[in-house]
């Protein structure tokens, strides 16, 4: 598929998903997603991937939970350190 119409979607997509083409690129990118089951396909998984991303990196880490984590790394190093 090397130049093909699915190479230069693949290129636009970022651009697209971050709002961030001009006109004519949108138009370019819109009009092969509305042709192409495949690049539609790979639009709705990345936009489903970055509303995954932003909402569990938007939650915060549960109370004591740092402190825990520290605590292993700790133990961890402590029992490097005998060995």
């Amino acid at each position: 598929m090397s130049g093909g119409p699915c190479d230069a979607c693949e290129e636009l997509l970022q651009g697209y998903l971050d709002r961030e083409l001009g006109d004519a690129e949108v138009a370019k990118a819109e009009s092969h997603l509305d042709r192409c089951d495949y690049c539609r396909r790979r639009y709705r998984f990345e936009a489903t991937l970055r509303r995954f991303v932003q909402t569990t990196a938007a939650e915060r880490m549960p109370e004591g939970l740092m402190a825990k984590l520290s605590q292993l790394r700790s133990n961890q190093q402590a029992g490097d350190a005998v060995q």
